[in-house]
């Protein structure tokens, strides 16, 4: 009888459990505020599931905005809070990619970039995957994962966790097998996403996975979200049309523990066997920052002075293995410094360009502007110039950080680093413009229009050079652009089917060669005083598909160029071939200078600093 008892208790307590955590949510995605109709679009939804009482709570998974501009965010937000139940938040690349405030708007809007809760015995975790302010894949930023290992270990041993991202778990992210083997040490059963606007059901190294559609209408005559049903152990995902209809069950995932701790199978990860090809590049030295690192660094006497995404400036000294001193700003930054003398300049998105004494960090003068600073300065002759995101650029002299001037017609906001050329300071925005002002007087001597209306092709992370009276682009287009460096006029502008040049370019030392990296992993050298485009050479691929938006130099007969992927090369000025490669990471790497002959520093996205040793 006892025995009875006990059975029939058990079978009740399940049912109990069983019956607690069986409810409904909401997964939206995709939402691109600012783009056509997605605020009509939203609103439709957000009234949709006000009217359902047997949703929970909403999970929106990225690429909130269009284009990350703060207007965009604030109106999200606006349209989001009139849901009548809660609601969880993670950023995509849209609103990361092309940030005018460095990613801290979405921050302070929404409160966080991360989310962790939990539901019906479930924990649901939630994290922002970027790319931060360069093209390249997907990357969970590094302070993202040290948060994600902290929250892990406040969860008991088995306890069912679902977690939230933008993009899928696969290479398309590039850290996603640090997430993927993060979450296969516990209980993880199952993983959502958005990114390709379409449902769809994956397998994610035994994880499963389930893509949910975009709210967008795209070519229909509204959008549409999923209803997710917990109940009995089984997800269940149903489309539905606001307004109209729920689909018939689309995906069922069954809720388990699958035990991927003891998963003896082996899976794709990053290979590292291109460093045994070349045996003359070592490693010497490594640095791992707590955070992402945004953009490049400058050398001072033996030390290497970066940035971080956490918003410190760090002077690390190799030698003595340690951070000599740290600069704390009131944001993120994603600009590079820039040096002259013993003063370094680095603007910060709480809207501050700051200028240090590099030798102990300490602060010599202060500029604020109106909104956030995410483009990288340029000295010349005791003058900073600088863009920023309130459509301005500015000069501010070295030495007390006066104004000099200011050109407040900037279309949309400024992002890369200007070319000084003759008296001119060449930059492009995210306005489909390109810009050359009087370093003087800062006056537009000409604008060049690109003839887009699309803004995301933009010349605004290119990073311009000029040869022989001429300037050249690079942009999202996939053209190269030559103006006339007096006029602005087009000089001429091609696209080559064989190999889509994209943002990324150099000049060679004698300025004969444009150098330009290949979204197909190639470089190719163009003759600049040619009047059509002429490839001098094309190297082999060596980086495979990619994006990073990085400055290819020549020094002493090598060019050197690296890709989103974390591999440098080393190629021959004058035939294009490889001489060598090495990988430092598997994400992208923003900068690369020479210590000495044999000596090269790179920093990372994933916060790495690298030296690397080239014996010939």
């Amino acid at each position: 009888m006892k025995r009875i008892l006990c059975f029939a208790f058990c079978c009740f307590f399940v049912e109990l459990v069983a019956a607690q955590s069986s409810f409904q949510f909401a997964q939206i995605s995709d939402l691109h505020i600012g783009s056509n109709n997605a605020d009509e679009d939203l609103r439709r939804t957000v009234k949709d599931i006000n009217a359902n009482p047997d949703i929970r709570f909403v999970i929106a998974s990225g690429d909130i905005t269009e284009f990350g501009a703060d207007a965009e965010i604030k109106l999200a937000k606006q349209i989001l809070d009139s849901l009548n139940k809660p609601w969880y938040i993670v950023p995509g690349n849209h609103d990361d990619n092309w940030s005018e405030s460095g990613t801290n708007t979405f921050n302070r809007i929404f409160g966080n970039e991360v989310f962790a809760f939990s539901y019906g015995g479930i924990h649901f975790l939630g994290a922002n995957c970027g790319p931060n302010m360069k093209m390249s894949p997907g990357q969970v930023p590094y302070g993202n994962i040290v948060w994600l290992d902290s929250v892990l270990a406040t969860i008991p041993a088995r306890e069912p966790i679902i977690f939230v991202d933008h993009y899928p778990l696969d290479s398309s992210l590039n850290n996603w097998y640090e997430i993927a083997d993060r979450l296969k040490k516990h209980n993880i059963q199952l993983y959502m996403c958005g990114h390709g606007h379409q449902n769809h059901k994956y397998d994610f190294e035994g994880i499963p996975g389930i893509m949910g559609r975009s709210n967008l209408r795209a070519k229909d005559s509204i959008g549409g979200y999923n209803i997710i049903t917990i109940e009995n152990g089984t997800a269940t995902y149903r489309e539905r049309k606001p307004g109209l209809e729920t689909k018939k069950a689309w995906a069922t995932v069954a809720l388990k523990d699958h035990h991927l701790d003891t998963d003896t199978r082996r899976w794709p990860r990053p290979s590292y066997a291109v460093n045994e090809r070349y045996p003359q590049v070592k490693e010497i030295w490594r640095y791992q920052d707590s955070s992402d690192i945004g953009n490049g660094f400058v050398l001072y006497k033996n030390r290497i002075i970066t940035p971080d995404s956490r918003g410190r400036v760090l002077a690390i000294d190799p030698g003595a293995n340690r951070v000599v001193w740290r600069f704390v700003t009131g944001g993120k930054i994603y600009a590079a410094p820039a040096i002259e003398k013993n003063s370094v300049v680095i603007p910060s998105t709480d809207g501050t360009v700051y200028c240090l004494n590099a030798d102990n960090g300490s602060l010599r003068w202060s500029a604020a502007t109106g909104k956030s600073i995410v483009a990288t300065p340029v000295i010349k002759n005791g003058t900073v110039f600088v863009g920023s995101s309130e459509g301005a650029f500015r000069a501010f002299r070295l030495s007390d950080g006066k104004a000099i001037w200011e050109y407040d017609a900037v279309k949309n906001f400024v992002k890369a680093v200007p070319l000084y050329t003759e008296g001119k300071l060449i930059f492009g925005s995210w306005g489909n413009e390109l810009y050359a002002l009087n370093s003087k007087t800062g006056k537009a001597e000409w604008v060049f229009h690109d003839g887009y209306g699309n803004r995301m092709l933009s010349p605004a992370s290119c990073l311009p050079v000029a040869a022989f009276g001429r300037i050249f682009i690079v942009a999202p287009d996939r053209y190269m652009t030559v103006l006339d460096a007096a006029s602005g006029k087009l000089i001429w502008k091609h696209r080559w089917s064989e190999h889509w040049v994209r943002e990324s370019m150099g000049l060679s030392a004698d300025k004969k060669l444009v150098f330009a990296k290949t979204m197909q992993g190639h470089l190719v050298g163009i003759d600049t005083r040619s009047d059509s485009a002429v490839v001098a050479w094309k190297t082999d691929n060596v980086f495979n598909y990619e994006l990073n938006p990085s400055t290819i130099t020549e020094r002493k007969g090598r060019v050197y160029a690296f890709s989103d992927k974390g591999v440098i090369a080393a190629f021959d000025r004058k035939t294009g071939a490889t001489l060598w490669m090495h990988k430092v990471a598997n994400c992208l790497v923003h900068d690369l200078q020479f210590i000495n002959d044999r000596k090269i520093a790179v920093t990372t996205m994933d916060g790495k600093v690298v030296i690397l040793q080239v014996s010939n």
